[in-house]
């Protein structure tokens, strides 16, 4: 019997980030993985609630929470970094409180599928290796840390998504700016410091040997995917990196048909590198 996930999807998943919505969802009937979405949820409140009002974005996070419990379930799942980290904070308020149990607990997909899933089962899965990928394995700041509320992987230096694209039979790259920042809500008001952002990753990442980024963001995957051609302006070079969810390079490495809908709607074309031809990155 699959094991059941209260599931919270979040704004962007509805929007923005609708490729990554479906190729979970089809990742997760692949592993036969029960998600579960919450009637009548609300927003997390990101990325503007945190910074005005912390017990407004503490309440948010917790009716939420305290819907999930209401379907008889131990755990939230989420997909989004930024509504992983107001759960999260959002829970320990609640368990400071006593509002939600000890017990109840809001987790990140990316940690399911590398704890309960696990790298054997997802190695298992594969029908088309993902060789010559080459991912830069991008978290972002919001995925890891504070440690002692996101308690997921390491801070410094994750490996989660590493691991489970070279699961995949893609080629891990080590890199330093796996856990900086991109830029994330500052993309709208100042996007100047984001296209410098955006531009040294894309630096950092082509001195590592990457030929494209792998993200578990929505918010990051945007300023990845829609910044590289001013970042290369800035910079005086061409970047054309493709980036792609790693539920959709899971879904490609699964057999998965339908992952040309997803990467169509992705600025940077990652079509051609997954059919086995070089991106055109100088």
């Amino acid at each position: 019997m699959a094991k059941q996930y209260a599931y919270y999807p979040g704004c962007s998943m509805h929007s923005s980030g609708k490729d990554f919505e479906e190729s979970l969802q089809a990742v997760c009937r692949a592993l036969d993985l029960d998600l579960q979405e919450i009637a009548d949820w609300n927003c997390c409140g990101a990325s503007a609630t945190h910074l005005v009002d912390h017990k407004v974005s503490d309440g948010l996070a917790l009716r939420n929470l305290k819907l999930a419990q209401g379907m008889g379930v131990s755990e939230v799942v989420t997909a989004c970094a930024a509504c992983y980290s107001h759960l999260k904070f959002g829970e320990k308020a609640a368990k400071e409180s006593g509002k939600i149990p000890e017990g109840f607990r809001a987790r990140n997909l990316l940690d399911v599928m590398h704890e309960d899933v696990g790298i054997g089962r997802l190695e298992k899965m594969v029908k088309r290796p993902l060789a010559g990928l080459k991912p830069a394995a991008y978290y972002g700041c919001l995925m890891v840390r504070p440690p002692e509320v996101m308690q997921m992987d390491d801070a410094e230096d994750p490996v989660f998504m590493d691991d489970i694209v070279e699961a995949l039979g893609a080629e891990r790259v080590d890199w330093s700016y796996k856990t900086d920042c991109c830029g994330g809500s500052m993309s709208i008001p100042r996007a100047d410091l984001v296209i410098d952002m955006v531009g040294n990753l894309m630096e950092m990442a082509l001195e590592a040997g990457a030929n494209c980024f792998v993200a578990a963001c929505p918010l990051c995957m945007v300023n990845l995917d829609t910044r590289q051609e001013a970042a290369g302006a800035k910079n005086g070079k061409t970047y054309n990196l493709p980036v792609y969810y790693f539920t959709e390079l899971m879904g490609i490495a699964f057999g998965l048909s339908e992952y040309p809908k997803w990467l169509r709607r992705h600025i940077i074309d990652g079509l051609p590198l997954i059919e086995g031809k070089t991106a055109a990155v100088s």
